[in-house]
C-alpha cells in the first residue's frame, strides 16, 4: 500500500540537457514514454527465472563489473552493457546473455540518453573511479532523485572514500593492502598472487552482485533504492574473514608457507606423479589422513605423527617419493570414491570431461566451441537459463532504445549526430 511520489520530470527534457528548446532532438526526446522500474517486459522469454523483470544497466569496464553483470544476466535479469561508440571490438568475455548499446558519453546528448536509461531501470553497475560519474552529471544524487528506486552499484578497487579512492590499481594491489597477499606463497619465497581471482572476482564481481540482490530484496519492503559502495579491497578481505578470525587458534601462527593450509603441511599439498602431472591432497582430519596413508601403501605406525610440525618436511619427502612412483591415472584409480581427499589436478579441458563434472553438466560449450562453467548455484525451481552468445558492440542499440521509449525519428537523429552506434550484426537473443 506504499504510495510513491509522481514520476519526476523527464530526464531528457530540454532544460536538463541544456539544449535549445527548439532543437529537434530535444523536442523529440522529450516525448519518450516512461516505464516504471521493476516491471517485467511482456513476452519475456525467461520470465520464470529468479531475477526476471529486473532491468540492469552495466557500464562497460574491466573484469569485475562484467562478472557482476553476467551473474545477474544468467539468473534472468535483462542486462544492457553500455559500450563506447569508438570501441573497435568486443573484448568482454563475460558478456553472455547481455545486450550492447554503443553510446558516446563525451556528448551531452549521450549523457542524456544514459540518464533516461537509468531513469527506467532497476540497477546501474558503475565501475569507474570515484568522481567520474559526478563529472558527467550522473552521480547518485542526480539519478536517485529522478528514479528513487534505482540500485546504484559502484564497483571500484579502493571504494568511494579514503585517500586511495581515486587511484588506479589491480587485483594484486587490492589484496596487498587487504593483508591477504602476505598469506599467499611458499616458505622462503616471496608472496604470490593467485591469478586475479580473490579481489577482481570474489571480492569484486561476486560481492557486488550479492549487494545488488540484497538491495533489491530490501527495496521490496521500503520501495527505495540505494547506493552500493563495493570496494574490492574490503570485499576480498570480507570473503577471507575466516583467515582473520582464525589467527588466534594456532592455524596461522607460523611464517608464510609453514602453516596448516598454506602448503606447510604435507597432507595439504600437491605432488608430482610419474607422468609429470599432479595430485592434490587435502587429508586434514585424522580419519581422512588414515585413508590417505593407506592409499599410499604406507603404515602410519612407521611415520611421524600427523601434527608433528617439526617432522612435516620429512613427511613431505616420503609422500613425494610415493607419488612419483605411479602415474596420475593410477593414483586416480587408487583414490577414486574414497574419503582420502585426494584428487587429480586437472587442466581446463580435462575438467570438462572429468566423470563427475560431465555427469552434472558442470561446464557448457557455446556454438564456437568455447567452454565455460555453468551458472552456480543451481536453483531447483528457477534455475539459470542462459544465453551462450556474446553481443557485438552496439548490436542491440536500436532494439534496446526502442524498448526504452525512443522512436525511429529519435534514433535517426542520434545516429546522425554520432551519439549512438549500431553494429551490422543482428540480435539472436
Amino acid at each position: 500500500n506504499t504510495v510513491y511520489p509522481p514520476a519526476p520530470p523527464h530526464p531528457l527534457a530540454p532544460p536538463r540537457l541544456g539544449l535549445p528548446a527548439s532543437s529537434l532532438l530535444a523536442r523529440s526526446l522529450a516525448r519518450s514514454i516512461h516505464r516504471r522500474p521493476g516491471l517485467p517486459d511482456p513476452g519475456q522469454s525467461h520470465n520464470r527465472m529468479a531475477l526476471a523483470g529486473v532491468r540492469v544497466i552495466e557500464l562497460a569496464g574491466l573484469v569485475p563489473a562484467p562478472l557482476c553483470g553476467m551473474i545477474l544476466s544468467d539468473f534472468g535479469a535483462k542486462v544492457v552493457r553500455i559500450d563506447r561508440t569508438t570501441a573497435a571490438a568486443n573484448v568482454d568475455v563475460l558478456a553472455r546473455g547481455k545486450r550492447s548499446v554503443a553510446l558516446d558519453l563525451k556528448k551531452p546528448e549521450g549523457v542524456g540518453v544514459l540518464n533516461q536509461l537509468c531513469n527506467q531501470s532497476d540497477v546501474l553497475i558503475e565501475p569507474f573511479r570515484q568522481g567520474v560519474m559526478e563529472r558527467l552529471g550522473l552521480g547518485p544524487e542526480v539519478l536517485l532523485e529522478q528514479n528513487p528506486k534505482l540500485i546504484y552499484a559502484r564497483l571500484t578497487g579502493f571504494g568511494q572514500s579514503g585517500q586511495y579512492s581515486k587511484c588506479a590499481g589491480h587485483d594484486i594491489n587490492f589484496i596487498a593492502v587487504s593483508g591477504l597477499l602476505s598469506k599467499f606463497g611458499r616458505k622462503w619465497e616471496k608472496p604470490y598472487a593467485p591469478l586475479n581471482v580473490v579481489a577482481d572476482f570474489a571480492g569484486g564481481g561476486v560481492m557486488c552482485a550479492m549487494g545488488i540482490i540484497l538491495a533489491l530484496y530490501e527495496r521490496m519492503r521500503s520501495g527505495k533504492g540505494q547506493v552500493i559502495d563495493a570496494s574490492m579491497v574490503e570485499g576480498a578481505a570480507y570473503c577471507c574473514s575466516w583467515l582473520w578470525k582464525s589467527q588466534d587458534v594456532g592455524m596461522w601462527s607460523q611464517q608464510r608457507g609453514e602453516n596448516l593450509l598454506d602448503t606447510g603441511a604435507p597432507f595439504y599439498e600437491t605432488y608430482k606423479t610419474s607422468d609429470e602431472k599432479y595430485m592434490a591432497v587435502g587429508a586434514v582430519e585424522p580419519h581422512f589422513y588414515e585413508q590417505f596413508i593407506k592409499g599410499l601403501d604406507l603404515d602410519s605406525a612407521n611415520l611421524a605423527p600427523q601434527m608433528s610440525q617439526s617432522d612435516w618436511p620429512e613427511l613431505k619427502r616420503i609422500f613425494a617419493k610415493a607419488f612419483a612412483a605411479k602415474s596420475q591415472e593410477e593414483w586416480i584409480k587408487i583414490f577414486d570414491r574414497t574419503d582420502a581427499c585426494v584428487t587429480p589436478v586437472l587442466s581446463f579441458q580435462e575438467a570438462l570431461s572429468y566423470p563427475h563434472n560431465h555427469e552434472r553438466g558442470s561446464f557448457i560449450t557455446d556454438e564456437e566451441g568455447q567452454v565455460s562453467p555453468r551458472p552456480a548455484p543451481v536453483l531447483s525451481r528457477t534455475p539459470a537459463t542462459f544465453s551462450l552468445k556474446n553481443p557485438e558492440v552496439g548490436e542491440h542499440t536500436h532494439l534496446v532504445l526502442t524498448e526504452y521509449g525512443f522512436n525511429k525519428e529519435q534514433l535517426n537523429i542520434l545516429q546522425s549526430a554520432g551519439v549512438i552506434g549500431c553494429s551490422r550484426f543482428k540480435s539472436n537473443l
